[in-house]
């Protein structure tokens, strides 16, 4: 019964890599140059910063805030708490790119 319980609460796992589109491929690639030295994203628990697998699976981001495009690009561009701002540093192209890529999460 443990077990039924805890599965109903799991997060559904990622899409494989081997099945991403081109589009997420690009945007799994760009995630590990800008994003993969502070988070994960295909395991749990936090490296530097939180754990973005099932990201768009949950309602609300850690910090309270709606999982969404605009919240995590505004997140991305202007940074939050710790997390430095990339604006400059990535293109609205790769921002666009790694949110695809988070929804496969």
């Amino acid at each position: 019964m443990c077990i039924t319980l805890t599965g109903c609460r799991s997060t559904p796992p990622p899409k494989p890599l081997a099945e991403l589109t081109p589009a997420e491929q690009v945007g799994h690639a760009d995630f590990v140059t800008n994003c993969g030295t502070c988070h994960y994203d295909r395991e749990t628990g936090s490296l530097h910063g939180p754990s973005l697998l099932g990201v768009y699976k949950k309602p609300y981001l850690p910090s309270g805030a709606p999982a969404n495009d605009e919240r995590i690009r505004n997140t991305i561009l202007h940074g939050r708490g710790n997390m430095p701002a990339l604006a400059g540093t990535v293109s609205d192209e790769q921002i666009s790119s790694i949110l695809l890529y988070l929804h496969t999460l």
